[in-house]
């Protein structure tokens, strides 16, 4: 498989992983992967989760085994993380709207700035996650149809500039089904922005 395969796959598995990898680690492994080095992540994802105990059902640990071996991640730390146990996933309800008294949303529109009119991006939306044990997060939504990966860590570094720390960006392919997380988090968004792709299919 090509590295840029491997790559894509990587992103996959990711973006099934949104919701149960925590923030800190993800918004982490999405640069470490758009920075060109899939090693890294290849050699510290397995651990991961296996210490965060996060299981992967069989779709999952085949994303896993095939965008990370041939990285050279631990075949025996790829087969030490644990079948998914759906009860212990994290519980969140997605809103449209933000934590009261933020002012303006500087995120929405720098990344609207940003991302207009881009090629190969359709749609850039916004959802705020909630849950019990956390404060509101901005989940960004992007569907795209190129360079998934690059564009993932574009988003993340604009989100960190603007004192984001752990930015939650899902970068979607057009191809892909959403994930059951992405699903909640798309139905309870707002639009930011729209790309090229967008705009020449209103045409």
């Amino acid at each position: 498989m090509a590295a840029r395969e491997t790559d894509l796959v990587c992103h996959e598995l990711l973006l099934r992983l949104a919701g149960r990898l925590p923030d800190r680690h993800l918004w982490r492994y999405r640069d470490w992967l758009a920075g060109e080095a899939a090693d890294v992540v290849a050699r510290l994802l397995p651990g991961t989760l296996v210490r965060e105990r996060i299981g992967l059902d069989d779709t999952e640990h085949r994303l896993l085994s095939n965008a990370l071996l041939p990285r050279g991640a631990d075949p025996a730390m790829v087969n030490a993380v644990l079948p998914e146990d759906p009860g212990t996933a994290p519980q969140y309800v997605f809103s449209t709207e933000g934590p009261a008294n933020t002012g303006s949303d500087s995120g929405a529109l720098v990344l609207g700035a940003t991302l207009r009119g881009r090629s190969g991006v359709r749609e850039v939306r916004s959802s705020w996650r909630r849950s019990e044990a956390s404060t509101p997060k901005r989940v960004v939504l992007v569907t795209a149809s190129a360079d998934v990966v690059s564009l993932t860590g574009e988003i993340q570094r604009v989100l960190r500039a603007l004192g984001e720390p752990d930015p939650c960006v899902e970068v979607l392919p057009s191809d892909l089904e959403p994930t059951a997380y992405h699903r909640a988090a798309l139905a309870e968004s707002v639009l930011v922005c729209t790309g090229a792709e967008e705009l020449v299919g209103r045409r």
